[in-house]
């Protein structure tokens, strides 16, 4: 272990609660840390969350000619189903329950923050050409809009994401949805002129 700074490490305390000083020994003990209610939701949750995702992105197949969508649409498809098993594999790892992939489908669903409505599915559904182009930009960008939403609510939720790799994760969802909210908005931008 490093020696003991000349700097004193404080952990603040919960809202309302004083801070204390502590060891570097404590500061990197990460023993104590486990997962919370909020951190298994999160996952859960994430997961319909993204299956959506491949649901919109598998439309573009029969209804786009364009190809810089074609491939955002096969980033989107490689990533979030690769973070799709790595979500299953961390809640079967804590014998969490794996979420219905149909959920969302469900009549009266509570939906995620930024998911789409069956109405608005429907309408992404009947889109061809230019139309789809823009509909599907506008609705993906909502879609990640709401992904972000998610990480921010999980680290706002007292004790969760503390472990490295739920940490991590939702770090780069934040960050990769950011990119591509950037990235579908220039488009959206071109389409339009």
């Amino acid at each position: 272990m490093p020696s003991e700074p000349a700097v004193p490490i404080v952990q603040p305390g919960r809202p309302g609660e004083p801070g204390r000083v502590i060891s570097a020994r404590q500061a990197a003990d990460l023993s104590q840390l486990r997962d919370t209610a909020a951190d298994v939701r999160f996952m859960q949750v994430m997961i319909g969350h993204h299956l959506q995702a491949l649901e919109m992105t598998a439309l573009l197949a029969t209804r786009t000619a364009h190809e810089g969508l074609r491939l955002l649409a096969k980033r989107i498809d490689i990533s979030q189903a690769d973070e799709i098993q790595m979500m299953r594999d961390w809640l079967k790892a804590r014998g969490a329950p794996l979420p219905d992939p149909h959920a969302h489908h469900a009549p009266g669903a509570v939906l995620m923050p930024g998911m789409l409505t069956a109405l608005e599915m429907q309408h992404l559904e009947d889109a061809k050409g230019a139309a789809f182009d823009r509909l599907f930009l506008e609705l993906m960008i909502k879609h990640h809009e709401g992904a972000v939403i998610m990480v921010e609510e999980l680290f706002a939720s007292d004790g969760a994401a503390q472990q490295s790799e739920i940490f991590a994760f939702a770090s780069d969802v934040d960050v990769d949805q950011r990119m591509e909210i950037e990235r579908m908005s220039t488009m959206l931008k071109e389409l339009q002129q």
